[in-house]
């Protein structure tokens, strides 16, 4: 290794041209890196949404989603399969390992799909099959508004004019619009007419389908041109339809005219989207799972003038909930922080150094080594988010270390009064394989990432990487870089105050130690050295120290076994006290809520509380201080099924509330959600509400659960899997800061029960196929049985002709009662042949596997996630034993917080045991490798001291932020032992080798451990998400420190008090080794 350092200082010029490249080429990668929230999870998923107008969950459920279960268990690499059925959709997820080949994996669906739909109901269409990611949520909405122009009208437009337009936006991958329903030619027929007339609704879907039918056109050939011969089979206006007979022959004729009345329309409305408190149409942007949201919400901003001119004037376009504030606010954050660090720990080593030559030595080492991390990171496909911006950060304090211990061996070598260029080489050289045991110890605390899986390894790889990269920078700038402004910068003459310390591996200065010298009295050596200077405030602290350690020396046993014995206390309780979470809470100004009415209830009676809700929010924090509130009310259209992979509604009854405030409002979140459960409570006790992920962090952690806390009941039976259900809510009520306890299902679904008798139906003619005809067109339309199209010459479009009776006109049991079914007869009517009775169904039916689930869902309030998961497991242990056949699961946040912090955990300790193993490898000695682990417990005590004071938790940044202080802690031990060793074999006395040791390394450990104390402030005190990172550092480090300077001299003096001097070597031929001798000696030529 000494190489490197000789080849810098032989070549200087090349050193710089180097600096000069990582400049160059940083400045590329970072023009080219991905900008993100999160880095890229492997959460491989794909999504099936089989859409069937109007058919019942519960068929849905054994004729649809029990085949395509059955079939995609065959699909490599699944690892889960969730199913969910409400009427008119079965939504699947596919959950797929780690590492899957998605290509062959979608490839394999497709064909299992095909399989499976030839064993399901007669038209039963082609799902939507999308491949999805757990980072591909939507990162804002594009909301359209209109004063002038209808809801359908705006509807069409987003869907026609600009969603296909998001395919020149790079990244962007978009939904349907949301809020409207896809544009149709709605024959509205009137029932008391069709009554009179003697026709049933199935006469006029075969009337329509007889008169506006696409045909081919022929050709014919006259003189020199083929003509083609288009046909007008198809009706043009849609005023047209009136003139189409319905019944001709003997009697007057009936046209549709005379019977109905239709509009250029829209479906039948299931859902309304709502902005602002009003009806409008908005598209979720979604960002594919390998753009950048940074460079997915520029391009959406970018093209913003020309999508506005692609659509009507009179149709405004506005982006809102924008993402991508958040990872800008947290990528300044963290650059101001960073920036701010790097300045504090200039300060802090100009404080110790008085140079400011070296303040700007080592201060330019640190963006180097960032920059130099950032071109590693784009080289291995990582992106710029809060992850290896965390690790960036972390590292700044780090990257100190390793300059800052050059350049003190520096100047401790000038003040023994060497020339400088000899001072800089044997500096350099001396401590160079130190600092890279040091960087193979730090880059070993984070090299269980490599073993991680799932989200714990998607989230720590990266931060692991930056730490990585920087460290390795630093090192190598440490070993060219510094020597060679050193040797342009530094002056020849001592710097700072003097001291000619033992420095490290100094024989020359080892060579004048006898057991009778007392050099370790650092008073008498400073007198000695120059009677005319004053002794500094710096080694008048230098003397009471060495004074403190010669007391501890005489109680080592019980000094060390005492410490070890208190840390394991304090840290077994501090375990007991601190709560546990996946990453910090954060107070986001923008919240998302759930809810939901009774079964069953109608969308108007949805939307009229929806907006009393809005209104009593609007109260509580006041009108001035909310930007937007966003909506969706009631359930999906059947043509637009994958919509509700990003909004799932099981029903009329529900709507979802996205609401964003003003930021400068600085309303706290979680005192404002407990209001509004209060009053909501007392206003509309009818409504049950339950607060859902809005931001970024939250809905990728929570992998699609709506709740932190959720517990699926399966059974086969539904009711007796809702049976036990309701004992676990017992319980979880009795636990204080759960909120919005309910179950997600509606599993009592009002229903008019249709029961057909087949026989008194065959004897009037009928088959049951025709009293179904008739009764969907009544109750739904006819675009569930018969299709039929339009093209509008306008726009070259097609759109479905559907026929259906108006929904104000079947609004009693009556009414449907007296549906016609036979043609040109008024009876018989539906109630002929069928009995209706009232009755309630499952609104929704959840599989998995043969199960059918019951889930219950949870907020926690005041609590933190890993408290909650414990009371939670309590609270469904004594609900009792579940009946045979029911299962009770954990699932949500909950279960990954147990991944996450066993990974964690079990990382830490093969970081320490990896650790161990490479110190007792270089040192030759296992008790040597004990005594510079000895400074952990401190570390672990300190880090979790500093988050209890601080009301944090154990979470994901806390715990990166405790392992690199171990990281940091080894660092210190390694320069202090390998010192301390070094002075014991020529002084014979292990505790003055280690006061010795002391006195050398107390300035360099000061230094950098309050260098990067110094770094990590900013970062502790922000308040933002990766604050427990800066104060588990800064905890651990004070605790490191305090062990290093106190505890691991008297760790070191008792255990190496009786270790022999011999080499462990067995080498006859190591003049170091008991076993040496000269006969064995070998010349070499």
């Amino acid at each position: 290794m000494n190489n490197i350092i000789r080849s810098a200082l032989r070549n200087p010029i090349a050193v710089v041209v180097g600096m000069l490249a990582i400049v160059f080429f940083s400045w590329i990668s970072l023009t080219k890196i991905p900008v993100d929230i999160f880095p890229a999870l492997d959460l491989p998923t794909i999504y099936v949404a089989e859409p069937y107008g109007g058919l019942a969950p519960d068929q849905l459920d054994g004729f649809v989603a029990a085949q395509y279960q059955n079939n995609f268990l065959y699909v490599s690499g699944i690892k889960n399969i969730e199913l969910k059925s409400i009427q008119g959709l079965t939504l699947i997820k596919l959950s797929f390992y780690p590492g899957t080949n998605m290509a062959q994996a979608s490839s394999e669906v497709a064909n299992q799909v095909n399989r499976a739909r030839a064993l399901m109901p007669a038209g039963t269409l082609p799902p939507q099959v999308v491949r999805f990611d757990a980072s591909s949520v939507p990162i804002g909405e594009l909301v359209f508004q209109s004063q002038t122009k209808t809801l359908n009208e705006v509807q069409d437009a987003a869907a026609s004019r600009i969603r296909p337009m998001f395919s020149t936006i790079q990244g962007v991958s978009s939904p349907p619009p949301f809020g409207g329903n896809q544009r149709t030619i709605v024959v509205k027929v009137n029932p008391d007419q069709l009554r009179s007339h003697n026709l049933t609704p199935e006469e006029v879907v075969r009337a329509i389908a007889a008169n506006n039918q696409p045909s081919a056109a022929g050709n014919i050939r006259v003189g020199r041109f083929a003509y083609m011969t288009p046909v007008n089979s198809l009706i043009k206006n849609p005023q047209e339809f009136l003139d189409i007979p319905v019944k001709t022959g003997s009697g007057p004729a009936v046209y549709i005219r005379d019977i109905a009345s239709v509009e250029d329309a829209a479906d039948v409305t299931v859902g309304y989207a709502e902005v602002n408190g009003k009806r409008a149409v908005y598209i979720p942007v979604i960002k594919k799972s390998d753009a950048s949201t940074l460079d997915v919400v520029n391009n959406i901003k970018a093209a913003m003038p020309r999508l506005q001119a692609a659509i009507p004037q009179d149709i405004h376009i506005s982006y809102e909930f924008d993402q991508s504030v958040y990872v800008v606010q947290a990528i300044r954050n963290l650059a101001t922080e960073g920036g701010l660090g790097a300045l504090l720990t200039g300060l802090m080593v100009l404080l110790f150094l008085r140079d400011w030559r070296s303040v700007i030595i080592v201060v330019l080492t640190i963006p180097l080594s960032i920059l130099s991390a950032i071109i590693l990171l784009n080289m291995v496909g990582q992106t710029i988010n809060i992850m290896t911006l965390s690790g960036l950060a972390l590292a700044i304090g780090v990257l100190v270390d390793q300059a800052t211990v050059t350049i003190e061996n520096i100047h401790q070598h000038l003040e023994m009064g060497k020339p400088k260029s000899v001072a800089i080489w044997e500096a350099c050289k001396e401590i160079v394989f130190p600092e890279f045991l040091i960087l193979l110890c730090i880059i070993a605390v984070f090299a269980p990432a490599f073993i991680m899986e799932g989200i714990p390894k998607s989230m720590f790889l990266p931060l692991s990487l930056s730490v990585g990269f920087a460290m390795i920078a630093s090192f190598l700038l440490a070993q060219t870089f510094v020597p060679v402004l050193a040797n342009w910068m530094l002056k020849s003459h001592v710097h700072g105050h003097e001291h000619a310390t033992l420095a490290l591996g100094d024989r020359e200065t080892e060579k004048v130690m006898d057991e009778d010298s007392e050099l370790h009295d650092e008073e008498a050596r400073l007198k000695a050295h120059d009677k005319s200077k004053k002794i500094s405030g710096f080694d008048k602290f230098k003397i009471r120290y060495n004074h403190l350690l010669v007391k501890l020396q005489q109680r080592q046993k019980v000094l060390v076994t005492g410490y070890l014995l208190v840390a394991v206390l304090i840290i077994i309780a501090c375990f007991h006290f601190i709560g546990t979470d996946i990453l910090p809470k954060t107070n986001s100004a923008q919240f998302q809520v759930r809810l939901r009415e009774p079964d069953g209830t109608r969308i108007e009676r949805t939307e009229d509380d929806l907006l009393g809700a809005i209104a009593q929010i609007k109260k509580l924090v006041g009108s001035e201080n909310i930007e937007i509130t966003s909506a969706y009310v009631g359930g999906m259209p059947s043509s637009y099924a994958i919509s509700s992979i990003f909004t799932f509604t099981s029903g009329p009854h529900e709507a979802v509330l996205q609401v964003a405030l003003d930021e400068n409002a600085k309303i706290q979140l979680d005192p404002l959600k407990e209001k509004i459960r209060s009053v909501l409570a007392k206003v509309q006790p009818q409504l049950k509400i339950s607060f859902e992920p809005i931001e970024l962090t939250e809905k990728i952690m929570s992998q699609g659960s709506t709740t932190p806390i959720e517990i699926s009941i399966g059974a086969k039976d539904v009711n007796q899997a809702y049976s036990f259900s309701q004992n676990i809510i017992r319980e979880l009520k009795k636990i204080s800061f759960l909120r919005d306890i309910q179950i997600a299902q509606p599993l009592k679904y009002p229903a008019f029960n249709i029961h057909i008798n087949r026989e008194l139906a065959g004897q009037l003619g009928l088959t049951s196929t025709d009293v179904t005809k008739s009764m969907i067109t009544a109750t739904s339309s006819s675009r569930f049985t018969d299709k039929n199209l339009w093209l509008d010459p306008k726009s070259g479009l097609g759109y479905q002709v559907q026929v259906q009776i108006p929904e104000n006109q079947m609004t009693k049991e009556n009414d449907l009662e007296d549906i016609p079914l036979k043609a040109g007869q008024s009876r018989p009517a539906l109630t002929d042949v069928a009995n209706i009775s009232q009755t309630f169904i499952p609104g929704e039916i959840d599989r998995e596997g043969s199960n059918r689930l019951v889930t219950i869902t949870a907020n926690i309030y005041g609590k933190d996630l890993g408290t909650a998961g414990t009371m939670v497991d309590q609270a469904i242990a004594n609900a009792g034993a579940p009946p045979r056949g029911v299962t009770v699961k954990t699932k949500g946040q909950v279960t990954l917080l147990k991944e996450t912090l066993s990974s964690l955990q079990s990382g830490l300790v093969l970081a320490i045991v990896v650790i161990f193993l490479m110190l007792t490898a270089n040192f030759k000695s296992f008790k040597l490798s004990l005594a510079i682990l000895s400074t952990v417990p401190a570390v672990i005590v300190g880090s979790l001291l500093m988050l209890l004071l601080c009301g944090a938790t154990l979470n994901l940044q806390s715990y990166m932020g405790m392992i690199m202080s171990v990281g940091v802690s080894v660092a210190n031990a390694i320069l202090m032992i390998t010192n301390a060793e070094n002075v014991r074999l020529v002084a014979r006395d292990s505790n003055k080798a280690a006061l010795m040791a002391a006195n050398s390394r107390i300035r360099p450990i000061l230094m950098t451990s309050l260098a990067m104390i110094a770094g990590m402030i900013p970062m502790a005190s922000s308040g933002e998400q990766v604050a427990p990172l800066g104060q588990a550092v800064i905890g651990g480090l004070i605790m490191s420190t305090l062990a290093s300077l106190l505890l691991l001299p008297n760790v070191f003096g008792w255990i190496q008090k009786k270790t022999s001097l011999d080499s462990v070597s067995l080498d006859p031929e190591d003049e170091n080794s008991k076993f040496y001798h000269q006969s064995h000696q070998v010349t070499h030529n």
